[in-house]
């Protein structure tokens, strides 16, 4: 056992002349040793302007003040790091094999920028680190840095700066803690990153399958899970980092945007609607090295609804672009369009009704520009449901139009495009055609309005502007058109009340049953204004005009029956009748004044019909007189089957043949034409 205690001992030699030479050497100038050797291994200068203090115990190592790492050349973001101070202590014993193994590194207070550049190539990928551990320095003094281990590497309070050039992003979060161990030299590494910034927090915590192997360009296992005030996420797949890609399986659930915006220095209000909460996220994940994203069999939850998603996401130009596919079983929107969670009338709409005033936040369509293609089972819009949907959702520079190739609802079919624009302040409008739709069903379902049945077709132009539902229907601007086919007006019998002079003709069980309606109409500051409603119906026809205010749901609108019809005299009982009030409960009543006005200015006219009748008589008989008085001053007298008329106009023939021969033949009577 001699030689045990003899090799022991002789270590123990090798360790004191070590740090006997640690005190002979002047610190800086070994720091000055170590900062060379780090720039022939990676290309990049190191510099130390501080003091530089060594330690012996617990690990041999030293405190260094003052560290500027460079950063790449070109780049415009400074140094990659500029530190207070780094403490770094390492295992001798491990040294003297001919590795590192760190022990303690802790850097206070640096600032650390990441850059990418323009090709997507990151400053944070070091020439030579690549290398296979057995290369050594060359004669030259370029070579690569030995296997390192890490015990444990901290950064505390860092601020932390990305660059991406090819985003057009520059983000600086502050608060940033780092913890890294690597126990063995190029192996698996567990990484968290702890971020506290204007009063929020996260923590990212990752697992490397091999460094190494990530350094040389390889694609690694990669695990990583973030957890944020309001939010939290996963992914689980492989990762390489020249040049930056990512594959793997993701996950992420946001029930708040403004904790996440307030972490990122972007702070404002909260954009995301409480219908859309929680929005998740999950799917086969790909960052291509061209830093475009990638998610397939993906899952977009948005409140209760789920869509499956296919979407690539673009970010070479002045906004990310995503590009892709959306479908759904089912969609329920009336958490968006009503102000409430679940289909229910806004919670800030006036107390007796009326549009929500709940202000729309339409900042995300400014978020990202899109091209998306959507394929939707029913949808409740919270004004009615559609049964299905197809078309396309398109965004450019904040502004959306959603083209509707194929809508089925109401038992009809519909077509055109909707429009919602926020450039400039929030504006609505768009065009619509609709075919065959179900009066009652539709009106039921978007005003719970149940007085007409029957099917209709119509067209519609439109434009409204305003930050709530309450002010867009308010200035709704625009024009259409609606016909319907056979169907009811039910709640009243325009028959019984025109044959009776009885309005009690109203109520449950009442109807009057119609051939056909139709209408033209425009809008203006949110006022619908008609003046050629025309109803046709077998025993009455109806004729209509007026205004039905949008804003307010109220109408104002006068209608004119014609009843019990005459077919050879077109005589018909005529009796205006008035709907106001509410479009909820509206009021029905006889308008007397308008009965009124109308049976004076039909007495007018048979008077004036009476009058044009003996003037034509009485002129009839002036002029029989006259016919008279001179057929008895000529003497003429009708042949058989010969008119008045026409006699007289013989006789004065043959009185003017008569005077012209006596002229021409000196007075003598001219013989009489042969066969007079």
């Amino acid at each position: 056992m001699r030689w045990v205690f003899r090799l022991l001992g002789l270590v123990v030699v090798l360790i004191a002349l070590a740090v006997g030479a640690l005190f002979l050497l002047p610190a800086e100038r070994i720091a000055q040793l170590a900062a060379r050797q780090f720039e022939a291994a990676t290309g990049r200068q190191l510099t130390i302007d501080g003091k530089v203090t060594p330690t012996f115990w617990p690990v041999l190592g030293a405190r260094v003040e003052g560290v500027t790492l460079a950063n790449v050349a070109g780049a415009q973001g400074g140094p990659m790091l500029v530190a207070d101070s780094v403490d770094l202590g390492v295992d001798l014993s491990a040294l003297w094999g001919g590795s590192v193994v760190v022990r303690r590194f802790e850097a206070r207070h640096p600032q650390i920028v990441l850059e990418r550049d323009a090709n997507g190539q990151g400053n944070w990928v070091f020439s030579g680190l690549g290398a296979t551990p057995d290369t050594t320095v060359s004669d030259s003094g370029a070579g690569v840095l030995p296997p390192i281990a890490l015990d444990r590497a901290q950064i505390e309070g860092a601020s932390l700066r990305f660059i991406d050039h090819q985003a057009g992003t520059d983000v600086t979060v502050q608060g940033v803690t780092l913890d890294l161990s690597m126990p063995e030299a190029g192996g698996a590494a567990t990484l968290t990153i702890n971020v506290a910034n204007n009063g929020q927090e996260a923590a990212v915590r990752a697992t490397v399958g091999s460094v190494e192997q990530l350094l040389a360009g390889q694609v690694v296992p990669v695990t990583a899970s973030i957890e944020a005030s309001g939010a939290q996420g996963s992914f689980d797949g492989r990762m390489g980092v020249q040049p930056v890609a990512a594959e793997g399986r993701i996950t992420l659930d946001i029930r708040q945007l403004a904790p996440l915006l307030e972490l990122a220095g972007a702070g404002g209000a909260e954009v995301l609607p409480d219908a859309a909460r929680p929005l998740t996220l999950g799917g086969q994940f790909t960052l291509a090295p061209a830093g475009s994203i990638h998610l397939r069999d993906g899952s977009l939850g948005v409140g209760v609804n789920r869509l499956a998603v296919a979407l690539d996401t673009t970010f070479d130009g002045p906004r990310p672009h995503v590009s892709g596919t959306i479908s759904a079983d089912s969609l329920d929107l009336s958490g968006f369009t009503t102000g409430g969670g679940g289909g229910g009338s806004g919670a800030s709409a006036p107390s007796g009704g009326g549009w929500p005033t709940d202000r729309i936040d339409a900042s995300a369509l400014g978020i990202a520009d899109a091209q998306i293609g959507l394929t939707l089972g029913p949808v409740n819009t919270g004004y009615g449901t559609l049964d299905r949907l197809r078309g396309s959702l398109t965004i450019d520079r904040a502004r959306g139009v959603l083209t509707l190739a194929d809508v089925r609802g109401f038992e009809g079919a519909a077509s055109g495009e909707l429009v919602a624009n926020n450039r400039n302040g929030l504006s609505v409008g768009g065009t619509l055609s609709v075919q065959g739709v179900s009066l009652l069903s539709a009106l039921r379902q978007s005003l719970g309005f149940e007085r007409l049945s029957g099917t209709a077709d119509a067209s519609l132009q439109f434009l409204g502007v305003g930050n709530s539902v309450d002010a867009i229907m308010r200035s709704l601007e625009g024009r259409g058109q609606i016909s319907f086919g056979r169907g009811e007006i039910l709640g009243f019998d325009l028959s019984t009340m025109l044959r009776n002079l009885d309005p009690s003709a109203i109520g449950a069980g009442n109807s009057t049953i119609y051939d056909s309606i139709g209408a033209s109409f425009t809008m203006n500051n949110g006022v619908l204004t008609n003046q050629d409603l025309a109803l046709e119906a077998s025993l009455l026809a109806v004729r209509g005009q007026g205004t039905v205010d949008l804003g307010n749901q109220t109408l104002d609108y006068r209608v004119t029956p014609e009843a019990m019809r005459n077919a050879d005299t077109g005589e018909a009982l005529r009796v205006p009748l008035l709907i106001t009030g509410p479009w909820s409960a509206p009021r029905f009543r006889l308008d007397l004044q308008g009965l009124a006005e109308q049976r004076l200015q039909e007495e007018q006219d048979r008077l004036r019909a009476r009058a044009q009748e003996e003037a034509q008589r009485l002129e009839d008989q002036a002029r029989a007189r006259a016919q008279q008085a001179v057929q008895e001053q000529l003497g003429v007298t009708p042949q058989e089957g010969q008119s008045t008329e026409d006699a007289l106009r013989q006789g004065l023939e043959d009185r003017a043949r008569d005077g012209l021969l006596r002229l021409l033949g000196g007075g003598g009577q001219a013989e009489a034409p042969a066969g007079n």
